[in-house]
């Protein structure tokens, strides 16, 4: 039998099911191989030939692509279980991993849940109840409306009353889906009935509550670990500030920001809170701190994730404990082996997002085909050790994509998890940036460039994160990590060297260009509307008249090349047409190298010019058309909104540019549409 009651035998589960998907999935068969325990995969049609399928033991076919049809049927996931034997369900993280109906529907086939009691989870998942209770056990909360709101007019004068601004959330939200922030009147009134659409659609609650909004805020979060007999520990804190969309990018352990007094209070108040709700395995309380209080006292509860977080690995990588290890073991009944003075802190450790969005197009959604994927890390194994858990030489990846394989639509559009562990905070970012040059991903939009960019970015390094990072570094938008001109000049010096080595190899074939001559050769170099003069010489180059030392290992058809000399790096190399395209520490720069005999002539070239696209509303994401709010012959205004287009399970509205009148409209409502589809067209 498995349980915590005193005098009862304990064993380990002999199969489990993990009632997810992708890297949390194939995180979880990683620790459960290691245990010795036999794992069962559930899947979509989407997810036929996903990696975790393969990884499983075994693997039970559960309905089509959508989530709704498929993940997020209780009785698919019993039925799989009594199907295959097995006799716990691990549910990761989202879908039903916080549902108290689908923890008793297990206990009912008496399937044991690897989690927290479904008590718990009533509790603390809905975020109007968990803050009341966290009240009445003396918790800090943030100031708010928790009672149930009416209508629109009832929550413009719930937010008058609490003062702007306000955030809107729904009540059954998570994962920054549902969450509206509002500076005024308007905006509430704009954007009550979309987030209460989005909790009906992404959780099937449409309740929404209303709270002060914390201007300049930090996120910490404290990672809680309790066990059937009482026993609950708090495994120190994340730092979670830099989000976009109240969507976590980047998150770290311990954070540059707590002391050791502020992560005593701070993780005895989350201890407390967890003991009121009788908590055990897993979870993570979040907390909102001033970014202006240095003294930390003034943190407010924001809300307990009853499950297994994103980033968890970072915990795992600071404290040596694997929490989904101690997660099976609480499950079976198992005391934890560990207490709070256990659990230390050893180095740092940063994870990053890499997400399918297109930070170069405002990070609008990309999915698609993986046509190349190459991790910088092919895998890891966990031999159940601290330095295990840091993958290899402080590099880990956790992933769930193959090459060839889809980013789709119906889900999550996470690539991987990129994890590195040092014992300082600078060498855990400079890992990040390394790793991050190694990241191989085409045929859709990626953010790996904007990581990069953010890993290197003075104020990330100096530790002054609030939640509003990314607004307040990059208001207009991401064009790239910044580059100097010592650093254009490098880029020179290798775009050339890429020229020169691909024209002598062309050079030796029969009938085709002479041969090129031997170093010095003089090229001209158009990188980013500049010129550079370029003379390669054996063993470096002079550009502009500045001379640069080093080499690279590039030959014609990798994809790699390692430099050394004045600054040592990795650079992505490609062709694209006559051009050249490389990509390092965060930013992708495109060349034109020609000759410096020939280059003059390219002034005599006529350009191109790209059509006028500034009368058409274009759709620039896949997704599917919620709404359209104009009709044909409408005089419309700049800022208005014309249509609203759902993309990854949030809605996105799309506003006149400038003023006009509808000329005609190519969709309909519930229609889905492909990146670039003409949704208007104007006079």
């Amino acid at each position: 039998m498995r349980s915590g009651t005193k005098g009862m035998q304990i064993s380990m589960f002999k199969k489990i099911l993990i009632a997810n998907r992708g890297e949390i999935a194939c995180r979880v068969i990683k620790t459960a191989r290691r245990m010795g325990i036999a794992t069962v995969a559930v899947y979509s049609d989407a997810d036929a030939r996903a990696p975790f399928v393969r990884m499983a033991d075994e693997a039970v076919h559960i309905g089509p692509a959508p989530a709704a049809e498929s993940y997020l049927i209780p009785e698919k996931i019993v039925a799989a279980c009594k199907e295959t034997g097995a006799e716990a369900v691990h549910p990761g993280y989202g879908f039903l991993s916080e549902r108290a109906s689908f923890v008793e529907a297990l206990e009912s086939e008496n399937i044991a849940f690897i989690g927290p009691p479904a008590g718990a989870i009533a509790a603390m998942g809905d975020k109007i109840e968990s803050k009341k209770l966290a009240k009445e056990a003396g918790v800090n909360v943030v100031p708010g409306f928790v009672g149930e709101i009416r209508d629109t007019d009832h929550a413009v004068e719930i937010a008058n009353e609490i003062t702007y601004p306000v955030m809107m959330k729904a009540s059954a939200g998570g994962g920054g889906k549902g969450m509206r922030l509002a500076y005024s009147e308007k905006d509430v009134r704009e954007g009550f009935e979309a987030t209460k659409r989005e909790g009906l659609n992404s959780f099937g609650d449409d309740r929404v509550f209303i709270e002060k909004f914390i201007e300049n805020p930090r996120h910490i979060e404290i990672q809680i670990l309790g066990d059937k007999h009482g026993n609950i520990l708090y495994l120190n804190e994340r730092e979670c500030s830099i989000q976009r969309r109240h969507q976590k990018v980047v998150e770290e352990a311990p954070s540059p920001f707590v002391t050791e007094k502020m992560r005593k209070a701070m993780g005895e108040q989350c201890v407390a809170l967890s003991r009121a709700v009788d908590y055990h395995s897993a979870g993570t309380v979040e907390l909102i701190v001033s970014g202006a209080d240095k003294t930390g006292e003034s943190f407010y509860f924001l809300e307990m994730n009853t499950r297994l977080q994103v980033e968890h690995p970072v915990t795992e990588a600071i404290t040596g404990v694997d929490l989904v290890e101690q997660m099976i073991r609480v499950a079976a009944g198992e005391k934890l082996e560990m207490t709070q003075d256990d659990i230390g802190i050893d180095g740092w450790s940063i994870e990053n997002r890499v997400y399918a969005e297109d930070p170069y197009r405002g990070f609008l959604p990309s999915t698609g085909r993986l046509v190349e994927y190459q991790p910088p890390l092919e895998g890891w194994t966990d031999d159940g050790s601290a330095n295990g858990r840091r993958g290899v030489d402080g590099v880990r990846v956790d992933d769930g994509v193959y090459e060839g394989g889809e980013v789709s639509m119906f889900y999550d559009p996470m690539i991987a998890k990129l994890i590195t562990w040092a014992p300082t905070r600078e060498e855990a970012a400079d890992k990040q940036i390394d790793a991050l040059d190694r990241f191989r991903i085409k045929g859709l939009g990626h953010n790996v460039d904007f990581l990069s960019a953010i890993m290197q970015h003075e104020r990330f390094r100096s530790g002054e994160l609030t939640t509003g990072f990314i607004a307040e570094e990059y208001p207009d938008g991401f064009e790239g990590a910044p580059s100097d001109d010592a650093w254009l000049r490098q880029m020179a010096a290798l775009f050339a060297g890429a020229e020169f080595t691909e024209q002598v190899r062309a050079g030796k074939i029969s009938g085709q260009l002479a041969p090129i001559p031997n170093p010095p050769s003089r090229w001209n170099v158009a990188i980013d509307g500049r010129n550079f003069d370029v003379l390669l010489e054996t063993g470096g180059a002079t550009v502009d008249g500045v001379q640069m030392f080093g080499t690279w290992d590039w030959e014609m058809g990798m994809h790699f090349a390692q430099v050394t000399g004045d600054n040592e790096m990795v650079v992505q190399v490609e062709r694209v047409g006559v051009r050249w395209r490389m990509t390092t520490r965060g930013a992708s720069h495109e060349a034109l190298v020609l000759p410096a005999t020939i280059a003059p002539l390219a002034e005599h070239m006529i350009e191109k010019v790209p059509p006028d696209l500034s009368k058409m509303l274009i759709c620039p994401m896949p997704g599917l058309l919620v709404k359209l709010h104009v009709s044909e012959g409408e005089e419309i205004q700049p800022g208005q909104p014309l249509a609203t287009v759902e993309a990854m399970k949030m809605e996105n509205i799309l506003r006149a540019e400038k003023e006009g009148k509808i000329a005609t409209i190519n969709a309909s409502e519930g229609e889905s549409l492909a990146v670039d589809a003409v949704i208007l067209e104007l006079e």
